[in-house]
């Protein structure tokens, strides 16, 4: 199951309903945000010693979950979409590539584009637009879709990361 991505940025927040997607994660508790920088890397180098083996088919882009407070603690997955759950780990580069799922339900997304450091702004707009549209988060889910793969080449004002939350109604409005 394909992640819901339009093909035009969503530069002001839309609601949609997600169909459950499962993905190939790697999961890391009690992260801070000092800690994203190495586990994303390190992530990274993994997912893709595990693609070029063939042990793993994205169907999407890259994917980051977050569950729980960023300004505190949080759990992380990193990963890819895939086209069914995998059967059972994958042990790579001295991580272990375990199946999980973008929760199926109602949710509000918005999409960035420019840098990453621009994503705290992104975020407090879809957020303060799920308030302003009556929703509440519905389990402290946060996503971040990384829709423009960045490479060093790449110019960070071009970089497209769509956001998603799921929320706990369908029918919010903006």
């Amino acid at each position: 199951m394909p992640l819901p991505l339009p093909a035009e940025p969503n530069t002001s927040v839309a609601w949609l309903d997600l169909d459950a997607t499962p993905l190939a994660v790697l999961r890391h508790g009690a992260v801070t945000m000092a800690d994203l920088a190495g586990l994303f890397d390190t992530g990274f180098q993994a997912l893709g010693a595990a693609i070029a083996a063939g042990e793993l088919t994205p169907t999407g882009p890259a994917v980051a979950i977050y569950r729980g407070d960023p300004a505190t603690t949080f759990d992380l997955e990193i990963g890819f979409p895939v086209a069914q759950a995998i059967a059972a780990p994958i042990a790579v580069d001295g991580a272990v590539v375990v199946g999980s799922q973008l929760p199926a339900g109602p949710a509000a997304t918005l999409s960035h584009l420019g840098a990453y450091d621009g994503l705290p702004t992104a975020w407090e707009k879809l957020m303060t637009a799920v308030q302003a549209g009556g929703a509440t988060l519905r389990d402290g889910t946060m996503v971040e879709v990384y829709v423009t793969q960045p490479s060093p080449e790449a110019d960070p004002a071009t970089m497209r990361t769509d956001l998603i939350v799921p929320t706990d109604r369908a029918d919010a409005t903006t």
